[in-house]
């Protein structure tokens, strides 16, 4: 039956039940527990079990969900319902609810999808299974539209992601991941909070679009008449912060970035970045270890050091793997590290020769970065902090000890991905302007993605910052990570999808 036909039949039920008094739109309902408290404190019959000793609780319990399936047999029922925790099969019987209310209500107007509020005493069926019978039903919520069927049949994976409303009622196992996230998002902050960072909030809406090298959203403030960018990064704020006597500082939440959407990137994004005084960036690739650590106990098990991603083991155990920017990138190009810094020509020759697009219009360290994303990235299967990048793309980072080309700046790969960067921060003000101007210069070769020049951050540099490190790590790549997820999508609740084709009013009614 098309779905059409069938939101107008449940619809004539709404009329129907308001006929005979039923709201089919409750206001409220008194619950005294869950499905998963009921399963995990009585639990199914275990084989071997005395049965007729087994003791139940005499007391009526009383909990809610959607009725997800049915199965009507004359004068009883057999019905599952699914809350927020799990689902819990439920039974009626015409001769305890009423024969009024189980013919004319239940078994007519009462429909799978459909939220309700069941009451009553728990037993347990011939086959083992926990079961409340039900010696009251409430509707609490009449559905108008029926669940999928076969949904997991769907080949249409976007539909999940447009409707996931849809998919959380059907798929319980997605629900799991999101569970998962919220767990990863609140142990990293106690983690955070036990070492003394303390959570700060900075804008979102920002008049310079500084702190990474990436395109930003551009909107408009009417109140102060001029246009604004939503944030690539906090960074600059948040070490403005540490100028202002705050020593260590996190911000966890949503950066917007305008470029492309695939499984690893969407525009909007989340991320946490912190900024500890007094440290450099051995100290933070220390600290990252030992937030893997933390989080591997609290998410897997106390003590697990190895997990599954995609098929292949990929080990926690510390300390990571350790490699040198353009020394890996030497071995793998045959260039020397001062060619990969200096020549331009074997630069572009090599660049061209692995097949990077359009080589010829990217600048010389663009090349050199598209060469290390090509040739090494993708084989950075283990944890791997790769360390010591050129000055030229990192322009807020400070220079290496020993070698001024280069910065004190470390990424974390696992999988191939990106988990994490960070760097000894630049403190110094007269060389942080010298390398915004650096980067307007790059802008104005045709890089949109060069950092703007931000006067304050110079002025604020000015008063004195602190020797820091920062960092920052991407949230949704750390559960796809903790979830075994490839795609993005499959760790955002409402991922950015393309528009769907609009229908014009006018004419579907003119169809119907």
């Amino acid at each position: 039956m098309a779905e059409e036909r069938i939101v107008e039949q449940r619809k004539e039920k709404i009329e129907r039940l308001k006929e005979l008094g039923y709201e089919p739109y409750a206001y409220k309902y008194e619950v005294t527990t869950t499905a998963k408290e009921l399963l995990d404190k009585f639990g199914r019959h275990k084989e071997g079990e005395d049965k007729e000793k087994e003791q139940l609780p005499e007391e009526e319990f009383s909990l809610a969900g959607r009725i997800v399936s049915m199965r009507v047999m004359g004068k009883a029922a057999f019905f599952h319902i699914q809350d927020g925790t799990e689902k819990i099969q439920c039974y009626v019987r015409r001769d305890l609810v009423g024969e009024e209310f189980y013919n004319k209500i239940f078994k007519k107007l009462i429909d799978i999808g459909d939220i309700v509020g069941v009451k009553g005493k728990l037993f347990r069926t011939r086959t083992g299974e926990l079961t409340l019978e039900a010696s009251q039903i409430t509707l609490l919520t009449k559905s108008l539209r029926p669940l999928p069927e076969k949904w997991h049949g769907l080949t249409d994976i976007e539909k999940r992601y447009r409707q996931r409303y849809l998919d959380l009622i059907v798929n319980p196992q997605v629900r799991e991941i999101f569970r998962t996230r919220t767990k990863i998002i609140k142990k990293l902050r106690e983690f955070l909070d036990s070492k003394g960072f303390m959570e700060v909030e900075t804008p979102i809406l920002q008049p310079i679009a500084s702190g990474a090298a990436a395109k930003p959203f551009i909107t408009h403030y009417n109140a102060l008449d001029i246009d604004v960018y939503l944030r690539i990064a906090p960074e600059l704020y948040l070490k403005r912060l540490l100028v202002g006597g705050f020593e260590r500082v996190y911000e966890l939440g949503k950066n917007f970035r305008n470029e492309g959407i695939s499984t690893r990137h969407n525009p909007e994004f989340t991320m946490v970045e912190f900024y500890m005084a007094y440290a450099d960036y051995n100290d933070l690739m220390e600290l990252t270890e030992e937030l893997f650590e933390y989080l591997l106990d609290e998410i897997f098990g106390k003590g697990v050091r190895e997990i599954e991603y995609q098929g292949t083991k990929l080990s926690f155990k510390r300390p990571f793997r350790r490699i040198s920017y353009l020394e890996e990138l030497s071995k793998k190009t045959g260039l020397t590290e001062d060619e990969l810094l200096h020549d331009e020509e074997k630069v572009l020759e090599k660049a061209k020769e692995v097949g990077i697009e359009n080589a010829e219009k990217l600048s010389h360290f663009k090349r050199v970065q598209e060469l290390f994303e090509a040739l090494i990235e993708p084989e950075l299967i283990q944890p791997t902090f790769v360390i010591d990048f050129p000055k030229a793309i990192s322009p807020l980072a400070k220079e290496k000890r020993g070698n001024p080309e280069l910065v004190e700046r470390f990424e974390l790969f696992i999988f191939g991905r990106e988990i994490a960067n960070a760097y000894t921060e630049l403190n110094n003000p007269e060389e942080q302007e010298a390398r915004f101007r650096q980067q307007l210069e790059e802008k104005a070769k045709g890089d949109d993605e060069a950092m703007e020049y931000d006067a304050d951050f110079i002025t604020a540099l000015e008063y004195g910052m602190p020797p820091t490190a920062g960092e920052g790590i991407g949230i949704d790549r750390l559960v796809m990570l903790f979830t075994d997820k490839d795609s993005i999508r499959e760790v955002l609740l409402f991922p950015q999808l393309r528009p769907e084709k609009k229908h014009n009013v006018e004419e579907t009614k003119e169809s119907n």
